[in-house]
């Protein structure tokens, strides 16, 4: 499966920025060795159900020590037997994007 995660604190730094406390929860994505990507939005993980939910529980953890409110906002993409997707699933539509397309 592959699930995008975005979680914020409800609170935020003097600037108005969640920053620090994203960067904390990626930092448990990273750790977990699990294949992930991280992009301005989400942070796309790749895995089984269990280490994938364990991830975002774990993540959502070390947000909620620095915040009393925590958002959380996941899409999962569940197609048994498949894996590597997190690369594959891009690929095949660059693909197609660089195909020659006829007049």
């Amino acid at each position: 499966m592959i699930v995008a995660m975005s979680i914020s604190p409800g609170t935020a730094d003097e600037t108005g920025s969640v920053s620090e406390a994203v960067a904390a929860a990626v930092r448990v994505v990273k750790e977990s060795g699990l294949p992930y990507e991280l992009n301005s939005m989400f942070t796309n993980i790749e895995g089984e159900w269990d280490e994938v939910m364990a991830v975002v529980k774990q993540a959502v953890d070390v947000v909620a020590a620095v915040s009393p409110r925590v958002g959380l906002v996941l899409k999962a993409d569940i197609r048994p037997g498949w894996d590597g997707q997190l690369t594959a699933k891009v690929e095949r539509v660059e693909r197609l994007l660089d195909q020659k397309q006829a007049p």
